[in-house]
């Protein structure tokens, strides 16, 4: 099944280049951010974009390293590895959308 090591690979390589594209750019980065983006200037202002970025980095270096793991025990052990890997992203990936604004930046709020 080496579809399976491929798919996590790829996904691999994705996430290791969107955290690099937040390590350089770093609070410029922050407008890359789903829902941050579609807040008014003003209101961005008051929230700490270098934390968020820097979070978001972090983040997606995590999955990189999940995928890279995924992707050699499912060549060298089994393709099956490769949808449990998927799963455990999903998890994660979805323990971190939030509907309500608040809830997903209150914590990058700047004390002003």
């Amino acid at each position: 099944m080496i579809a399976g090591t491929v798919a996590c690979l790829l996904m691999a390589v994705l996430f290791l280049l969107i955290g690099i594209v937040f390590a350089v750019f770093k609070e410029r980065a922050a407008i890359l951010i789903s829902g941050f983006n579609n807040f008014p200037k003003e209101k961005r202002e008051k929230y700490d974009r270098l934390k968020m970025s820097r979070d978001m980095r972090n983040l997606c270096f995590s999955w990189t390293g999940l995928f890279f793991v995924g992707g050699v025990l499912s060549y060298f052990i089994s393709g099956y590895i490769a949808i449990i890997i998927f799963i455990v992203w999903l998890i994660l990936f979805f323990r971190e959308v939030h509907f309500d604004t608040e809830k997903a930046f209150g914590k990058y709020k700047k004390d002003i």
